[in-house]
């Protein structure tokens, strides 16, 4: 099935139901649409506008039956302060921490160091460790323009993260770091490390994604203040 998202062309290729990887007991839809060519930095700032996100070279956004907990959140470079606790952690990453900017990569230390995330997280839900070709499906693989921040502490690979560029914002795809690092926020630092970009290349927004309340692994977007979350279509800041 063919869609058309203002002048994108997308292939629809998986709309089926499943269970929901944020909600316990919820049944999830998220259409994932194959655009047919690869996507401007003005059409992917429409595209996150609208609450999309990426995954691999493919898009979605959630359609689920009977829940709609799952809600964009951004952060506008010109109001987002972060907070004491955040400056903390950004000062330690800064003295621990050598920071990376590149094309995404696919290696073993990637693939291990994001098996390990899933599992020491609870983030797997009993599913087995991904291969370097799912990795690289997932977060090498791109329609769009993306990057990689690594950071690594005393030359070990301890995070990365996964981030697009569009015409007036960066969206995170995904963060993973070893959770045994102690005295860290890595993902803390990395969200800084992405604000610290927003504003060296004079973009407006950053996207974190979904902000899905009740869900454990989500609820550390809320914090980042002020936000702004897309409901019923329209962009609303939040200051607590």
């Amino acid at each position: 099935m063919f869609a058309r998202t203002d002048s994108l062309p997308q292939l629809l290729v998986d709309a089926s139901a499943h269970p929901c990887p944020y909600l316990a007991n919820r049944t999830a839809i998220l259409p994932m649409r194959l655009p047919l060519r690869r996507l401007t930095p003005a059409e992917l700032d429409q595209c996150l506008a609208r609450g999309d996100r990426r995954q691999g070279v493919l898009l979605y956004r959630p359609e689920c039956p009977t829940c709609s907990d799952c809600t964009p959140i951004r952060l506008d470079m010109q109001t987002f302060a972060p907070s004491k606790a955040m400056k903390r952690a950004w000062r330690v990453g800064e003295r621990q921490l050598t920071v990376t900017l590149d094309r995404p990569h696919l290696s073993a230390e990637r693939v291990e160091l994001y098996n390990k995330h899933r599992h020491l997280r609870h983030l797997d839900q009993g599913e087995g460790d991904v291969s370097l070709g799912e990795y690289g499906s997932f977060l090498v693989d791109s329609c769009c323009d993306s990057w990689e921040l690594t950071y690594r502490q005393d030359g070990r690979l301890v995070g990365t993260a996964i981030f697009d560029r569009a015409a007036n914002a960066l969206s995170a795809v995904y963060c993973c770091y070893d959770p045994t690092v102690p005295g860290l926020s890595i993902g803390v630092f990395s969200v800084l490390q992405q604000v610290e970009l927003c504003r060296q290349w004079q973009l407006r927004w950053l996207y974190l994604g979904y902000w899905v309340p009740g869900s454990r692994a989500m609820q550390y977007k809320a914090s980042y203040l002020p936000h702004e979350l897309l409901i019923s279509g329209l962009w609303q800041s939040r200051n607590s």
